[in-house]
């Protein structure tokens, strides 16, 4: 009997910006997924080289050593979350705007028809509270779920060849309401930047607006543990460890979402499945 994936094995590919994406942002629904033995997998666009390093035995190294050590705790935690392939394509972070769309579309594009998702998910047009990062890679995984289906696109290049073309039936971006982003602000800081002289804030979405709410309280515990495989990053997540189960159930225990497009349904009733409407 062939090892090789049948052809309605379910599979889904989260497309994110930084190491702790994953487990900050959708480790649940990652979690639970792959608990239900859906093919879960992750392309993370930098290292996070440019972001938070705590380490009470010695100061800050390098940029390049931070990138090695966050792209570690990554691999960790992805093990943690049941993640199956994980593909840090190294772009520089807090510069990922930056990136052409002819080098970074090009290479969301070969990751999908490898992976060859039905589901794929990503941040909002917003990135969650206006980080640049979390924008870019909303654009460019979402311009990329478009173009892996057509056959014309990349023909000729490696990886690229038209017969290699697949259609993603379902598209998300994280979506998330009042409620969870006051428990994330309750649990950390209020979450924002200054972007060109702006103030940037989070940006709840409307109860209305959302179309799919995940239940990941069942995974609740397996999120935190993936969040302390970040261990550089504990100098913001520490204060999480003093939180009861409870509290930790209110940040991981829902995830919600706003179906960009699917192939396969539609309407206004509110899924409680990312593969809904997927036979």
């Amino acid at each position: 009997m062939s090892g090789s994936a049948g052809p309605m094995e379910r599979r889904l590919l989260a497309i994110l910006a930084h190491p702790d994406d994953e487990s900050m942002g959708v480790g649940g629904t990652l979690a639970r997924y792959a608990a239900e033995g859906v093919a879960t997998h992750l392309v993370t666009a930098t290292r996070g080289e440019a972001g938070r390093y705590f380490d009470a035995d010695r100061p800050r190294p390098a940029d390049e050593e931070v990138g090695r050590v966050r792209e570690a705790e990554l691999r960790a935690a992805a093990d943690v979350l049941g993640i199956r392939s994980v593909r840090v394509l190294g772009h520089p972070d807090g510069g990922l705007d930056g990136v052409p769309a002819d080098v970074i579309l090009p290479e969301l594009v070969r990751e999908i028809r490898r992976v060859r998702p039905q589901v794929v998910l990503t941040f909002d047009a917003y990135g969650a509270y206006g980080h640049p990062d979390h924008i870019a890679i909303s654009q460019a995984a979402t311009a990329a779920a478009v173009a892996a289906a057509d056959p014309g696109f990349g023909a000729g290049e490696e990886g690229g060849e038209p017969s290699s073309h697949h259609r993603v039936a379902k598209l998300y971006h994280m979506a998330w309401d009042e409620a969870t982003w006051a428990a994330y602000q309750e649990a950390f800081r209020e979450l924002g930047s200054r972007v060109d002289g702006e103030a940037r804030r989070a940006m709840p979405w409307p109860g209305w607006s959302i179309t799919t709410r995940i239940d990941t309280r069942a995974n609740a515990g397996r999120v935190w543990e993936a969040v302390r495989c970040h261990r550089t990053q504990m100098s913001i997540y520490g204060r999480l460890a003093e939180l009861t189960p409870e509290r930790h159930e209110g940040l991981w225990g829902s995830q919600t979402f706003y179906r960009v497009f699917s192939t396969v349904n539609g309407g206004r009733e509110k899924e409680t499945d990312l593969f809904a409407g997927i036979d």
